[in-house]
C-alpha cells in the first residue's frame, strides 16, 4: 500500500462503515487512476470533499427510520448523558449511583428502552431524594462534596424540581419507545466525552460567586450539539433533530427558570442561542427547493 492510498483510506473513516465496505476500494481506485504519480498525500480539494461526502453519507444514514420515535431516542440521549455529568464529578462519594446512571446512559445508546427505564428510574429516585435531602436506600450526606472536576456540592444550584424533571423526561421518552415496539438505533459511542465536558465546571466565563455559574466547557459542547443538529437537519431535511433539541431545551430551560432571580445576561444569551438554533433545527427542513430553469 503506498502512502497515498493510506492517506485516501483514513479520510474514507469519514464515512459510514457499510458504506465504505460496500464502495472503499471502487473509489480508491478511481482517486489513485486519477492522481499524478508523484503525489504521495491527497490535494486539498480532495481531502475536503471526501470529508464532506463522509459527513453527508453518514447524516443520511441517520436520517432513515421513523423520524419522530428517533428523535425522542436522540433527544433522552443528550439528556441521559447530562445526567451523568451531574454525578460524575462525585462518583468517589456515590460510586454505585454513578455506575447506575452510567449503566442507564449505556443502555439508551445500545437501544435497550426497558433495560434503561428500570435503571433511570432507581438512579433518578435516589438523586431526587439527594436534592431534597431525604434519606433513601442508602444514608448519604449531604451536602455531597465533589471529588474532581467542580468544587460545587451536588444540586448545590439545583433542586428537587429541576433534578425530576430531567430523569422525568428519559423516563417518559423510553415509555414512548416501549410502547413504539421494535429495535431502537444504536447510538454512537461519542457520546462518552461528552459526559465529562458537561461536568467540568472549568474554564469559567461568568463573575466569581455568580450563581448558577455555567461553565465555558458545557456552554460550548452544547452549543456545538445544537449546531450539528441544524446542519444535519440542513442536509438532511429531516425534523429529528430539531425535536432532539427541543427536548434537550426543555430540561435547560426548566434549570434556569428554577433559578430565574439570580440570571444575567449571559445566562438569558445562552439560553437564547440555544433556542435560535433549536428553531433553525426546526425550519430548516423545511426550506424551499431550487429548481433549475430550463
Amino acid at each position: 500500500m503506498t502512502a497515498l492510498e493510506r492517506h485516501y483510506r483514513l479520510l474514507l473513516i469519514a464515512y459510514p462503515r457499510t458504506y465504505r465496505a460496500a464502495h472503499g476500494d471502487e473509489i480508491i481506485d478511481v482517486l489513485l487512476a486519477s492522481a499524478a504519480s508523484t503525489r504521495s498525500v491527497p490535494a486539498v480539494r480532495e481531502a475536503l470533499g471526501l470529508i464532506i461526502g463522509g459527513v453527508r453519507s453518514r447524516i443520511a444514514h441517520l436520517a432513515t427510520g421513523g423520524a419522530w420515535a428517533d428523535g425522542v431516542h436522540l433527544g433522552i440521549t443528550a439528556v441521559s448523558a447530562a445526567n451523568l455529568a451531574a454525578l460524575l464529578p462525585y462518583a468517589g462519594v456515590l460510586p454505585w449511583w454513578t455506575l447506575l446512571s452510567a449503566l442507564a446512559l449505556l443502555a439508551v445508546l445500545r437501544g435497550r428502552p426497558r433495560t434503561a427505564f428500570a435503571l433511570t428510574a432507581l438512579t433518578g429516585i435516589k438523586a431526587v431524594a439527594v436534592a431534597g435531602g431525604w434519606a433513601l436506600f442508602d444514608l448519604t450526606l449531604v451536602p455531597v462534596a465533589p471529588t474532581f472536576l467542580t468544587g460545587d456540592s451536588l444540586f448545590e444550584r439545583g433542586s428537587p424540581f429541576t433534578v425530576a424533571l430531567g430523569y422525568a423526561v428519559v423516563l417518559l421518552g423510553l415509555l414512548v419507545l416501549v410502547w413504539r415496539g421494535g429495535p431502537a438505533r444504536a447510538r454512537s459511542w461519542w457520546w462518552w466525552p461528552v459526559v465529562p465536558a458537561l461536568a467540568w465546571a472549568g474554564p469559567g466565563w461568568m463573575p466569581d460567586g455568580t450563581w448558577h455559574a455555567l461553565s465555558l466547557s458545557r456552554v460550548a459542547v452544547e452549543v456545538a450539539v445544537f449546531a450539528l443538529a441544524v446542519m444535519a437537519a440542513y442536509l438532511a431535511r429531516d425534523p429529528r433533530w430539531a425535536l432532539a433539541s427541543a427536548i434537550y431545551l426543555l430540561v435547560a430551560s426548566g434549570e434556569l427558570g428554577s433559578n430565574a432571580d439570580f440570571l444575567t445576561r449571559q445566562h438569558v444569551a445562552y439560553w437564547g442561542v440555544l433556542v435560535l438554533l433549536m428553531l433553525g433545527a426546526a425550519i430548516v427542513p423545511y426550506r424551499p427547493r431550487r429548481h433549475c430553469l430550463d
